[in-house]
């Protein structure tokens, strides 16, 4: 049995066969050249037309605005017309499609963060346009008869939003990240998942014991290594299981139950979930998980891929859908967090060297403040519409305390009460003390954090060990802020990947956390990992990873 690691982005332990994605069929090259660009062009924009419109038919609700995105590439006019101009060169359809999404792709590389992702759907448009035009079938996840787990380079949206949760019992991909669309849908799914596993595609794996909790994936073991590999993590307290999607999750959190977070001796932690649209809220009162309601509402998905600004009455109509979902839970909404990576149509396009350190969260809403005005209107109409909801509302990327005084007036002005931040850079974490003399609570984003401060871009696979939050000096960081937080009795939560690492969650709550806000699948196991500690051993376990 040979034992191959990455990174863990949902956990659970399953063991099943192997099903390999379809690879690209890539360019014809014995095509001629072409010689009507006209014509050819024509046609290309045809098959591209459908392409985007099998991208959108593969999910819907929480994957909605994501799969749009995505499909959005393959009618952009930047592409077409470089596509026309390959053409225009004598290049056969297929090889004109390539060579242009190439220089596409290159470009989205340089610009970096959340453009370098889109490579990958990219591509996706890419094999899919080349596979129509050659009469051959598109590359993609085949059709299962029975719990699998997929093993690709890497999975763009379409595939991972159309994958069967009772028949993909785990993901495993060699390239991806933490926070890659395969991790997000991974989880929003409740599929085990590992990515960055190298060596995976090379292994002749036939057969694959996947303990996504810690990132090990265990090629081809015997019937005895299996139940050897099960025992071992039923002792460790995590769960095991051959069924597949949220199932083998589930059985990381037996026995915690449904209802509050708390240590052993009864200490309470709040168990939130993240939110990235409406949908996922009406998912989550349906399926009656453990969470406390919602430690992060992702505002975006109402802003992305349009051409104007959503009006106070749309986004009134959407926040009241989450209200009232979540029952009178608390609801922590993140104002739009938008900007040079995450660009919206209606703004006016800014040429930046490295978008991650440019005009994005509240330095967008800070140059276009009626975005903000409108956002904040809306969410305080919502909340008089739902007079029992707890409605809390924070700025995304704050790093000063001005900026923090700028958006707590106009909050406020709206009659919104609970009002707070991020922290999300290492400026924020060090200025932590004066920031929560002007808000009432302070949220921090790990999977930001972590990359502002091991100076390591989220979005690059390679560097995925520097953009794990047990980075000593990341928890230095998550320690600094939880401790003032503690001294000025205003809470502090964490809603990045580290609140649903269980053991890591024993970690945060040691330092002072007081909650924690994850991909709603990973609750019962952490619900789990708490209740079987006290809170006495959890900040023991903070003395020794946070120094």
């Amino acid at each position: 049995m040979v034992t191959l690691r990455g990174i863990s982005v949902c956990p659970g332990f399953v063991t099943a066969p192997v099903v390999g994605v379809g690879r690209p069929v890539g360019v014809d090259k014995q095509e001629a050249p072409s010689t009507d660009p006209t014509a050819d062009g024509q046609q290309i924009r045809e098959t591209l037309d459908a392409v985007a419109a099998s991208v959108r038919a593969a999910g819907d609700g929480p994957h909605k605005s994501m799969l749009e995105a995505t499909a959005s590439l393959a009618t952009d006019r930047a592409l077409i017309k470089a596509i026309d101009k390959e053409l225009a060169r004598g290049a056969g359809r297929t090889t004109a499609v390539a060579n242009a999404v190439e220089v596409y792709a290159e470009k989205l590389r340089n610009l970096g963060g959340y453009f370098a992702e889109r490579v990958v759907d990219l591509y996706d448009i890419r094999d899919r346009a080349i596979a129509r035009l050659r009469g051959l079938p598109e590359p993609g996840v085949p059709q299962l008869e029975r719990p699998s787990i997929i093993v690709a380079h890497d999975l763009a949206p379409a595939q991972t939003a159309s994958l069967d949760p009772a028949l993909v019992a785990g993901i495993v991909t060699e390239a991806g990240g933490p926070t890659s669309h395969t991790a997000i849908l991974a989880a929003q799914l409740g599929i085990p998942a590992v990515v960055q596993v190298r060596g995976i595609l090379l292994s002749d794996a036939h057969r694959i014991s996947l303990h996504a909790t810690t990132g090990e994936v265990h090629v081809n073991p015997t019937p005895e290594e299996v139940a050897g590999l099960e025992l071992a993590v039923r002792e460790a307290g995590a769960g095991a299981g051959t069924g597949a999607g949220a199932g083998a999750v589930a059985e990381a959190g037996a026995g915690a139950g449904a209802g509050a977070g708390r240590t052993s001796d009864g200490y309470p932690v709040k168990l939130l979930a993240n939110i990235g649209s409406a949908a996922e809220m009406d998912a989550l009162a349906a399926e009656s998980l453990a969470a406390e309601g919602v430690g992060l509402f992702r505002t975006e998905f109402l802003f992305l891929d349009r051409d104007d600004a959503p009006g106070v009455k749309e986004q009134t109509d959407q926040y009241v859908l989450a209200l009232r979902a979540a029952a009178g839970r608390r609801v922590v909404v993140r104002t739009l967090d938008a900007g040079a990576d995450k660009p919206l149509r209606f703004v006016p396009a800014q040429e930046e060297e490295n978008p991650a350190l440019g005009l994005r969260g509240i330095r967008m809403l800070q140059r276009y403040p009626e975005l903000l005005e409108t956002q904040l209107e809306a969410l305080a109409n919502a909340a008089g519409q739902v007079p029992d909801s707890e409605l809390w509302v924070m700025a995304p990327m704050v790093v000063s305390a001005d900026e923090a005084r700028w958006f707590a007036r106009r909050a406020r002005a709206h009659g919104l009460k609970n009002v707070g931040v991020m922290i999300e850079t290492p400026a924020a974490a060090i200025m932590a003390q004066e920031i929560l003399e002007e808000v009432d609570f302070a949220s921090i984003g790990t999977n930001d954090l972590a990359q502002y401060v091991m100076a390591a871009d989220r979005m690059h696979g390679d560097l995925g060990a520097l953009q794990d939050p047990w980075q000593p000096a990341v928890l230095g960081m998550v320690r600094m802020v939880a401790q003032v937080g503690v001294v000025k009795g205003k809470p502090i939560g964490v809603c990045g990947e580290a609140a649903g690492d269980p053991r890591l969650a024993q970690v945060l709550v040691g330092m002072g956390v007081s909650s924690l806000s994850m991909a709603a699948v990973k609750i019962p196991a952490v619900q789990a990992a708490l209740g079987s500690s006290s809170l006495e051993e959890c900040r023991q376990a903070a003395q020794e990873y946070a120094r």
